[in-house]
């Protein structure tokens, strides 16, 4: 049995697991909010037509976006404390209290969701280092999917670890090309040890990566739109999640 699972059952998000805001420190919560609603037990997350930029007036390229976490903190405005920084410099925005909703280390966590996406969005879940301590910031992308690697019956699928600024995680990562329809509900999993990170799509390996993070990770989940793309402007580019489980040897709690 899982010891973590969000089936998206309930009338609302759980915010216990959950913060609804991407990044929010290098924003704010207001300008950073995920438009996501709770229909036919999944969880969907879009980008309306209408929904403005993320860090309109700092980030290159122009995005948008729609995304959960479960766990967020940074310094205090003015510091460059935070995670996932996105450029050298960054200050902090808006302070954010240390939240630490499901944070595994090791195991295995699956997703089973769908997408529907343009030439100019993609799709994610990755686990990300909480960087309570700065080296503590690699990634293991558990699937990435832009809408400009879709041919009729297959979509590349992004897989693997990113080292950030941490040299103990080497740069592992691979767009696999795959026979799936991403507006049909799959499963996208990752087997974490201390070894290797082993990635799967509808339970079969697809992918082996050495010398993983080592440390807690909170999940991230999140559909992109970048209007500087080539693609339709009045496209709402979905993302719906059926489920997403997990198991953990260690997990850190608020």
């Amino acid at each position: 049995m899982p010891d973590f699972e969000d089936d998206f059952d309930g009338p609302s998000l759980d915010l216990g697991v959950w913060s609804p805001y991407y990044l929010p420190q290098w924003s704010s919560r207001a300008e950073t909010a995920a438009t996501y609603e709770l229909e036919d037990s999944c969880l969907r997350l879009s980008i309306p037509p209408d929904q403005g930029l993320w860090c309109a007036d700092d980030h290159t390229p122009a995005l948008r976006v729609s995304g959960i976490q479960s766990g967020s903190f940074s310094g205090p405005v003015g510091s460059t404390i935070g995670q996932q920084p996105y450029r050298e410099g960054v200050v902090v925005r808006e302070e954010q209290e240390p939240f630490w909703g499901w944070t595994p280390q090791y195991g295995e966590i699956e997703l089973r969701a769908r997408a529907v996406v343009s030439s100019r969005s993609m799709v994610a879940l990755w686990l990300v280092g909480l960087e309570d301590q700065p080296e503590r910031c690699a990634e293991i992308c558990v699937m990435e999917i832009f809408g400009n690697s879709i041919q009729q019956v297959s979509a590349a699928v992004g897989m693997g670890l990113h080292s950030f600024r941490d040299p103990s995680v080497p740069e592992d990562f691979e767009a696999v090309r795959l026979p799936i329809d991403i507006e049909e509900f799959h499963s996208y999993s990752v087997r974490w040890s201390p070894d290797r990170a082993e990635f799967f799509v509808d339970g079969a390996l697809v992918r082996t990566c050495p010398s993983p993070p080592a440390y807690p990770m909170q999940l991230m989940l999140a559909v992109f739109d970048f209007p500087d793309w080539p693609g339709p402007a009045d496209h709402t580019p979905e993302f719906i999640i059926d489920h997403i489980r997990g198991r953990s040897s260690r997990v850190l709690s608020s």
